[in-house]
């Protein structure tokens, strides 16, 4: 049995969660807060069987994109020591990250 540790962006986990209850994989959401723009983020727990481990990486691929948006840098136009620094800059948001850990031993009561 495999743990799935899968942290993805908040307008992306309704989606996922969907997507994977509808393929038959259950998950437990938790709140998270990280990575570089420190925005909302969505960590699911997903128990599966060895054999399933592939299916679940599938749909998180399938509704997990990355996608670009501009930010602005926090430094005040006034104080920039290059007039560039306060420019939007595009970055890379979204996707999934999946971290796959092995289950010793599984009990629900």
């Amino acid at each position: 049995m495999k743990l799935l540790i899968t942290i993805v962006q908040d307008a992306d986990a309704p989606g996922l969660i969907k997507a994977l209850s509808e393929h038959g994989f259950q998950s437990t959401k938790l709140a998270s807060t990280g990575g570089f723009l420190r925005e909302g983020s969505t960590t699911l727990l997903i128990g599966v069987e060895d054999s399933q481990v592939e299916a679940v990486k599938d749909v998180i691929r399938e509704k997990c994109r990355t996608r670009t948006r501009l930010i602005t840098p926090g430094v005040p136009m006034a104080e920039a020591p290059d007039p560039f620094l306060a420019q939007p800059v595009e970055v890379r948001v979204g996707g999934a990250v999946v971290f796959i850990l092995n289950v010793e031993e599984f009990m629900k009561v």
